[in-house]
């Protein structure tokens, strides 16, 4: 296994400048075509996303034409589909799950999942634990007659909660952790412990192990949420709408124009893709930077088979697929700041950040 091979380089600026020149157009031509459809800007940066893929290979006055004729080929695909579906929808099966179980049903099953992951707790944890939670005794009268401190009980308490939640979460999926690492690593999530995610790579482990994947979820977003991220796990073609569409709002939210939201849209749309086709699964976060310069910062990340030669893949005009996707070099340009790190066997990471330019 070779070590990791780190990249940062300044996009050019050149090409999103000639983008942005093409927008206008391109939403005229959408738009009469399609008029306030939800799928127009989903259009518009679709045919961004070819015009971009083929600007390499076409000479500079050809440009405006092709992408003329790429909106018109775009809109008209979208229809053939839409027709396509009206004239099969009698065929659809209805595969609506039945109605779920009644409250009652569903309360006594969590009783029971609470009662068995209560069992599964240390005598010591669950005495603490109900003689705080049920019979609401005061940390003081606990550590009293424990002869500690009223801060050493509540941290104990703390760590039985994220403990109990853990194995909660367990008993409703009726199923054992596949390997040694998840329940410390569930824990540690559980508990909002950063140091010891980091000591145990806890977001390895997450794009990893399914289970765990799909357990830290309730158990990040128990609290508060945060309003300036938004962490979407990656896995499908609807994941890479999601990951777009939240880059977008929380850009929207900095008063990002019109161009740069299709830009950075079409950027997020490309790293989200390359998850989907070359990892299978991953994850996306969106978080703003709101300090003295304000931006939206994107990390992307997989636990996939890595890029053999980072170098090569940044060069315009690779591609490792034939597809019609701008991939990384493209994603590089669009944006103002750009860093890759992938491990052969480990998978990749990328970092991606774009500017508000202050008016």
């Amino acid at each position: 296994m070779t070590g990791a091979q780190p990249d940062r380089v300044r996009p050019q600026s050149q090409q999103p400048a000639d983008v942005a020149a093409l927008l206008p157009m391109v939403r005229r031509i959408v738009g009469a075509r399609v008029g306030s459809h939800p799928a127009a800007e989903d259009l518009v940066q679709e045919t961004l996303v070819r015009v971009l893929a083929a600007s390499a290979t076409i000479d500079p006055a050809m440009v405006e034409p092709y992408a003329i004729a790429t909106a018109r080929n775009v809109v008209a695909s979208m229809w053939r589909e839409s027709d396509r579906h009206q004239r099969n929808r009698h065929r659809v099966v209805d595969l609506r799950r039945p109605e779920a179980p009644d409250e009652h049903l569903l309360a006594h099953e969590e009783q029971a999942a609470i009662a068995e992951a209560l069992a599964r707790l240390s005598d010591r944890e669950r005495q603490a634990l109900l003689a705080h939670e049920v019979s609401g005794e005061a940390t003081q009268s606990l550590a009293a007659r424990e002869g500690t401190t009223a801060g050493a009980v509540a941290a104990r308490l703390n760590r039985s909660r994220a403990r109990l939640r853990v194995e909660y979460l367990l008993v409703l999926e009726q199923a054992e952790p596949p390997s040694d690492r998840c329940r410390p690593v569930l824990l540690a999530v559980s508990s909002g412990d950063r140091r010891r995610q980091h000591e145990l790579d806890a977001a390895r482990h997450l794009l990893e192990c399914t289970l765990c994947a799909r357990l830290s979820q309730p158990l990040l977003h128990r609290g508060h949420p945060r309003d300036d991220a938004v962490h979407i796990p990656i896995s499908s073609d609807a994941d890479i709408v999601a990951a777009r569409q939240a880059a977008r709002e929380l850009a929207a939210r900095l008063q990002f124009g019109s161009t740069d939201l299709t830009v950075l849209a079409t950027a997020v749309s490309e790293v989200a893709r390359n998850i989907v086709r070359f990892a299978g699964r991953g994850e996306v976060l969106v978080e703003l930077i709101d300090g003295p310069r304000r931006g939206v910062q994107i990390t992307a990340r997989d636990a996939g088979p890595g890029i053999p030669d980072v170098q090569e893949a940044l060069r315009d005009g690779f591609s490792t697929y034939g597809g019609l996707g701008i991939g990384l070099p493209g994603s590089r340009r669009l944006m103002d700041e750009f860093a890759i790190v992938s491990e052969p066997g480990r998978g990749t990471t990328v970092t991606m950040t774009k500017w508000r330019q202050e008016r």
